[in-house]
């Protein structure tokens, strides 16, 4: 099959499916690690800077460990803040010293960031850390492609004991996908109720009866809109799966962010959860449920501490020994070392076997830890923003029962490499099964917005099937702005602005909706009805999310104590999944040709417009948008109901 024939929806032949994958990954691997070496070699310090993708001239120090590694905070060598940059908890870094590309480099994740430093825990500690200066760059993940790249060969290998029993449903290769996806899951083993099954009777109907389909098919696709509950309804069927004794389960999504949400869920319902995954990636509220923290409490223990101890006092004692001695004492070392080794493997065997539901991301579902282990249910959260190859990683480790929670309506897998987003690597397992045909329960009750918030996405995305469970008074619009109307919490201010093209030529901005948006949120604080906090500043381009941070950081700060504090300014693909009181949305996109570039995503309009619960504002160029087909249709929806708030045009 040629790459660039359209990605099929039903895959015939089992080997064409593997080799579109396989090459669409590395396309993807290749494209991502050109990018970072391009960047090294080819652009200046200044744009390096700019674009936040790298920082320089910065010292180092040790302070303390995290888990067992080091922890290093890294400062600007002349002092004061950082610059504006892109570095977030989790990413993964390289610190060199000057040329990343000729020089030994260390691999780090961030930790944490502040104003001034920007902490990042390291397997090994950099030589020399306190001395000279260093720098921090943004690294490609080549363990995703090699994880992703095995579950592919698992999935389609006919030997050995992995893969899933779903195999041909999930390639579509059946004659009726409805029929063969509602067969009941073939699950034996351990099947010891715990108690009396948790009650789901406080749920809405939607969200009981897409637990039921979940409980008794053995492939269920729940669609749950924004606000609907998605991940509430996937703790609790998780629960009644945890309690009926079929684990353990794998609760899974693509993101460290949505896996800490089923994670804190769960633990919330008393549900028995281990967190596999690097604890520098865990929200710190949750870290005590990681594989490492449980470890550290684990009765062997300070048994293991004592060999541990003992190995390091031989391997000190090694170099002042010479010919036969020295031959015994490496034998002894080797023999401990393998008594540790064995000590260790049985800790995380008995921490692992007591759990009820491992998390993890998909991708990091392929940890060796899990390497030999079986898991007949997969449950897998914001299924639609994980690509195909991605979550196959949990898939093939024995999967009888699949349930995909998701909303092909919101946006879509996040790929780098164009060539692979052209040919379907950006289409999830979710919706392409429902491209299939294979019907999805979704779940209709929304919880957050205002009702006439809801009102648009509900008709344009959703074929008018989402109910409110708020009522307007529960969601009483903010003062500190004029709204065209009180009972309509939603405003278009129309800005006469123009757009303009940073030097990476790949990113918008657009002052005169920066400047806007600051007086905006200025008159919102004032009035004191609404705290930083509980404002979401949301804009489609990173260039406009960057000029955006430095507006409020010049104009007082956005950190803890400062009058922004709590502000989070970000762009819509980081804002899924999110809500806040009031959300101002500028668009950007102001320019005689009528060009919206990404705008044009009908998905990305839906989830700017479906974060807020109070109220929201969107500024933008009218004339420039009405060019796209979805955005014409929502300005003529706000023009209709008076929601135009040319009050403000010239404030």
């Amino acid at each position: 099959m040629a790459k660039d024939e359209p990605m099929p929806d039903r895959w015939r032949r089992s080997q064409d499916h593997f080799t579109r994958f396989t090459e669409l990954i590395k396309q993807e691997l290749d494209d991502e690690t050109q990018l970072v070496e391009e960047r090294w070699k080819t652009w200046t310090k200044q744009r390096l800077i700019l674009a936040g993708v790298a920082l320089f001239d910065l010292s180092a120090r040790p302070q303390g460990r995290f888990f067992g590694d080091d922890i290093i905070v890294f400062e600007r060598q002349a002092g004061g803040r950082m610059p504006n940059h892109r570095f977030t908890p989790g990413d993964i870094v390289l610190i060199s010293r000057s040329r990343p590309w000729g020089e030994k480099v260390v691999e780090g994740v961030v930790l944490d960031r502040g104003p001034t430093r920007i902490r990042v825990v390291v397997g090994e500690r950099p030589q020399d850390v306190k001395k000279g200066g260093w720098r921090l760059d943004r690294g490609a993940n080549r363990v995703a492609h090699d994880r992703m790249h095995e579950a592919l060969t698992t999935f389609h290998s006919t030997e050995g004991e992995g893969g899933t029993v779903l195999r041909e449903l999930i390639l579509a290769n059946v004659l009726d996908v409805n029929e063969s996806a509602a067969l009941p899951p073939d699950i034996r083993g351990r099947r010891t109720l715990r108690g009396p099954p948790p009650k789901i009777d406080h749920l809405n109907a939607s969200q009981q009866a897409a637990i039921h389909a979940g409980l008794d098919q053995r492939l269920t696709l729940i669609q749950g809109p924004p606000g609907t509950g998605k991940t509430y309804t996937a703790v609790h069927l998780l629960s009644i799966l945890a309690q009926r004794g079929s684990g353990p389960l794998l609760a899974t999504a693509e993101s460290n962010v949505a896996v800490d949400n089923l994670l804190e869920g769960l633990l919330e319902l008393g549900v028995k959860v281990l967190r596999i995954g690097r604890p520098v990636k865990v929200r710190e509220a949750l870290r005590e449920a990681t594989l490492d923290a449980v470890l550290e409490h684990h009765p062997m223990q300070e048994e293991l501490a004592f060999l541990q101890d003992e190995q390091r006092e031989l391997r000190k004692a090694l170099p002042s020994l010479r010919g036969k001695e020295k031959g015994m004492m490496h034998r002894d070392i080797s023999i401990n070392q393998k008594e540790i080794r064995r000590m260790e493997d049985t800790m995380t065997a008995t921490v692992l076997n007591e759990a009820e539901v491992i998390c993890a991301t998909t991708i990091g579902c392929g940890h060796r830890l899990l390497e030999s282990r079986k898991f007949p249910i997969v449950l897998m959260d914001e299924a639609t923003q994980a690509s195909e190859p991605s979550s196959l990683v949990p898939i093939v480790k024995g999967c009888r029962q699949l349930i995909l929670v998701g909303d092909h309506q919101q946006l879509p897998p996040t790929v780098i490499s164009r060539k692979a987003e052209s040919g379907g690597l950006n289409r999830s397992l979710f919706e392409r099964l429902i491209a299939c045909g294979l019907d999805s329960m979704m779940l209709t009750t929304q919880y957050r917005m205002h009702p006439v918030l809801r009102e648009f996405p509900s008709a344009r995305f959703y074929e008018n099937r989402l109910e409110d469970g708020c009522t307007p008074d529960q969601r009483p619009p903010p003062a500190g702005f004029l709204w065209p109307d009180w009972d309509h919490p939603m405003a278009f201010i129309p800005v006469a602005g123009a757009e303009e093209v940073d030097e990476e030529g790949k990113s918008r901005s657009n002052r005169d909706e920066a400047a806007k948006v600051l007086g905006i949120v200025d008159a919102l604080l004032a009035m004191g009805d609404i705290t930083a906090d509980g404002i979401g500043v949301v804009a489609p381009y990173n260039g406009q999310v960057r000029l955006l941070s430095q507006l409020f950081d010049e104009a007082g700060g956005r950190e803890a104590g400062q009058p922004y504090g709590g502000l989070e300014i970000k762009s819509v693909d980081g804002y899924q999944g999110r809500e806040k009181d009031v959300i101002v949305f500028s668009t950007v996109r102001a320019n005689d040709a009528g060009e919206v570039g990404f705008l044009s995503d009908y998905r990305r309009l839906n989830v700017a417009i479906t974060r807020a619960k109070r109220g929201l504002i969107v500024l933008g160029h009218p004339t420039t948008l009405r060019h796209d087909p979805n955005w014409r249709a929502y300005l003529d929806w706000a023009e209709e109901r008076g929601l135009f708030a040319w009050h403000m045009t010239n404030q």
